[in-house]
């Protein structure tokens, strides 16, 4: 009888984890568990987001926070008009994603290397600069969200409902994203990441197959942003800065590119590490920089991605005393 995975089993028990955060903190008396447990969600779809076009895609995005930002303002914004509607609100985060990740991606996908970097971090950069100068919703200083979103059977305003909303996207992110890169859209789009050229003598149309993922990536982050927007009851322009892609990149690297659960891996352990830190020094990025340099140099596919290599390792150790048994 095979041994179940280790990469499989750390899966589940995480999941698992997460899935009893809330009745921890009521048992505890601890709410901040269940709001760093949130945030925990939220960034990690926006990580699970990028990690399709970074990931699967070779595509380096430096302004996906743009896309986080753009969630954000659209609860924002509506709530700032009375409208505290969820599907409008939705609807509203989904269509400005995806309309202004199909407009910025068709010019950044015409380039690639260091020119798509710049180009990303330029549109991501433009947007936030525009946020600044909206006075009307606060400008620099942001906009506060007076009023959670109401989804008719359930409301964002209760931290606990939250946090299970934040649970089943990711988990049905997670899932998607399992389907889609075995799919032939993933082998495509990890066949432009290899050889781009070669799949074009092939016949694929790669611009198509890399904006389709670069306008769904979009979205799943915009979700993450309506997410974050209740959660912090604000919205403001350094949601869109360009520190905050380098987060969601460093989760992505962290926790293992091209792996589906890497992400949430990612971002759960550089969060908690934050926090950590945080309690123990007030220089801890100095602290953080040099131990994220060395779990990259220890495990270059990531924390997920070394569970993976060790399982496969196993696997090949015991098919190799298989065959050499008598």
């Amino acid at each position: 009888m095979s041994r179940l995975p280790m990469a499989r089993m750390v899966a589940g028990l995480l999941l698992v984890a997460l899935a009893l955060v809330p009745v921890y903190a009521q048992l505890a008396g601890e709410p901040f568990a269940l709001t760093f447990g949130s945030r925990v969600l939220v960034f990690a779809l926006a990580a699970t987001s990028l990690n399709l076009v970074l990931g699967y895609g070779g595509m380096v995005s430096f302004g996906h926070a743009l896309y986080l930002g753009l969630g954000a303002y659209s609860v924002g914004i509506l709530a700032h008009a009375g409208i505290d509607n969820g599907w409008l609100q939705l609807a509203l985060t989904i269509a400005a994603s995806a309309l202004v990740g199909a407009l910025t991606g068709l010019v950044s996908l015409r380039t690639t290397g260091i020119a798509f970097i710049m180009i990303t971090l330029a549109f991501a950069q433009m947007f936030y600069y525009l946020f600044v100068s909206l006075k009307q919703y606060g400008g620099d200083d942001g906009l506060s969200i007076a009023t959670r979103s109401d989804f008719g059977l359930f409301t964002l305003a209760s931290p606990v409902t939250l946090y299970y909303t934040a649970l089943l996207l990711v988990v049905g992110a997670l899932l998607a994203m399992h389907r889609l890169v075995q799919a032939r859209f993933g082998m495509v789009l990890r066949g432009c990441r290899v050889n781009e050229r070669r799949m074009k003598a092939m016949g694929f149309s790669t611009l198509r197959y890399k904006l389709a993922a670069y306008t769904l990536s979009s979205v799943l982050c915009g979700l993450a942003g309506l997410l974050y927007g209740n959660l912090t009851g604000f919205a403001a322009p350094a949601y869109l800065a360009w520190t905050l892609s380098g987060e969601l990149i460093v989760m992505v690297v962290l926790g293992g590119m091209g792996t589906v659960f890497g992400p949430l891996v990612g971002a759960l352990v550089l969060l908690i590490s934050e926090e950590l830190l945080k309690a123990l020094t007030d220089h801890w990025m100095m602290v953080l920089g040099p131990l994220i340099v060395l779990a990259a140099l220890s495990a270059r596919r990531g924390i997920y991605g070394y569970l993976l290599d060790a399982d496969a390792a196993r696997q090949r150790a015991r098919a190799a005393a298989q065959e050499t048994r008598p």
